[in-house]
């Protein structure tokens, strides 16, 4: 290993380090956000409970809707996708970007041997990993609670506890889908080099991240020509396809072509991020003292 590398490594570690330690002493904070985050779990029960009731009036039994979810399957899907977001989004990351490049304060990553994009990387690295350090007994309570959605899910006919195979794919996702999160947002927030007020474009994004990438409702329930647009975008990745691969919808020949398909989106917002800074530091200007 060279020595460029071995202090890069080590500038990165240092950059990491600090960032968790900095961000621990939020970790009472961290703790009741999460529980806070779930509450609204309950309202979500009561309103699938009352959507599959109208759509199935008098059917009885496991109702459901689009031929495969149940309001089992649902919250089960629901649940999943909180995890999913949990790692794939960037509150504020767009627009703290955008701030510094409009107030002047990225200079410092001009005039200093850091790279900016590795040094939030490294920032939010830390906040996930404080986050589930102390948000992994809130999350196990709430899912230990709600066991019997998933129970009742995996048992019905056709579907089966997820593989091995599954869970990895699974788990390699929420990671990717990290990775994607952070350099899809760190590209809006880069475009403040060109429009120095991107507010109402982080809203618009914002807005389309709730409804395409699952969030909001799984993207099984969209008409099939709104879905053949949706499946060619990187934003399902962020919430959906996790959901989807541990609630078996996802084909096993189908799990490691679309883990490939979101590493490529992945890649592709990597460049796409070092473009745009390189970009545009080369037409930034500051003013003033």
């Amino acid at each position: 290993m060279s020595v460029y590398v071995q202090a890069k490594l080590s500038t990165w570690w240092t950059i990491l380090r600090i960032a968790l330690e900095e961000r621990l002493v939020y970790r009472g904070d961290f703790a009741l956000g999460t529980l806070m985050r779930f509450l609204p779990i309950i309202t979500q029960i009561f309103l699938w409970s009352a959507i599959f009731a109208a759509v199935n009036v008098g059917s009885g039994g496991d109702q459901k809707i689009a031929g495969f979810y149940t309001i089992h399957t649902m919250i089960a899907y629901y649940l999943l996708t909180m995890v999913s977001r949990a790692f794939s989004s960037m509150p504020g990351l767009a627009s703290g970007v955008a701030l510094q490049v409009r107030n002047g304060e990225i200079k410092k990553f001009l005039i200093q041997p850091v790279d900016m994009v590795g040094f939030l990387l490294m920032g939010r690295i830390a906040h996930k990993l404080a986050y589930y350090s102390v948000a992994l007994l809130p999350f196990a309570l709430v899912f230990y609670l709600c066991g019997g959605y998933f129970s009742h899910h995996y048992a019905a006919p056709g579907v089966g506890a997820p593989s091995a195979q599954r869970i990895s794919v699974f788990i390699s996702s929420l990671l990717l889908g990290f990775m994607l999160g952070y350099f899809l947002e760190l590209c809006i927030g880069l475009i403040s080099f060109w429009f120095l007020e991107v507010t109402s474009l982080i809203f618009v994004y914002n807005l389309l991240t709730f409804f395409l990438s699952g969030h909001m409702f799984p993207l099984d329930l969209l008409p099939d020509s709104a879905r053949a647009i949706v499946d060619w975008m990187p934003l399902r990745y962020l919430a959906y396809f996790p959901a989807a691969v541990l609630l078996g919808r996802v084909g096993e020949d189908q799990l490691w072509t679309e883990l490939l398909l979101e590493a490529g989106w992945v890649l592709f917002f990597i460049v796409l991020s070092r473009w745009m800074f390189s970009r545009g530091v080369k037409r930034y200007s500051g003013y003033g003292g």
